[in-house]
C-alpha cells in the first residue's frame, strides 16, 4: 500500500520547488504544494497565500485543510496556528532552514525531518509580526 501525503510548504514568490521557503508559515507570499508517495514528489502546485488580519492566524489553517493538505512543513509559526494545524488533523514538521522547497520535500520524502515542536515556535521575535 502506497504511503501517500499532500504536503504543503510555506513559500517565497514564485513558489514551486526552486522556491525558497518562507520562514513563517503565515506570512509566506504561498504555499507549495506537492504529493510525496513513496518517496517521490509529484503533482507539484502553487497555491496562494491571501494572508490573513492581525490575530486571525487561523485562516490559512482553514485554507489548507480546505484543499486536503494532511502535512505542512515550515520553518516558523505561532502556537495557535501550531495548534489549530494539529486540530485539523495536518501533521507539522520543521523544516530545518534548508534552502529550497525541493530539498524540503526530498528530507520529508527520506523521512530526516523531525515534528515541529515547542522549541520552534516564533515567540514575537522572529521578524513577522
Amino acid at each position: 500500500m502506497a504511503n501517500i501525503h499532500t504536503v504543503a510548504v510555506p513559500s517565497n514568490a514564485p513558489g514551486g520547488l526552486n522556491a525558497a521557503p518562507s520562514a513563517h508559515f503565515g506570512h509566506c507570499d504561498m504555499y507549495t504544494v506537492a504529493t510525496v508517495s513513496d518517496g517521490e514528489i509529484s503533482d507539484v502546485r502553487t497555491v496562494p497565500n491571501n494572508g490573513h488580519a492581525h490575530g486571525n492566524c487561523l485562516e490559512p489553517v482553514g485554507v489548507l485543510a480546505d484543499i486536503g493538505i494532511d502535512t505542512l512543513i515550515a520553518g516558523g509559526m505561532g502556537m495557535r496556528p501550531l495548534n489549530g494545524l494539529q486540530q485539523a488533523g495536518i501533521k507539522v514538521y520543521y523544516s530545518a532552514n534548508m534552502p529550497s522547497v525541493e530539498g524540503v520535500l526530498q528530507a520529508f520524502a527520506a523521512g530526516k525531518l523531525v515534528a515541529f515542536g515547542t522549541d520552534d515556535l516564533c515567540k514575537g521575535n522572529c521578524g513577522h509580526h
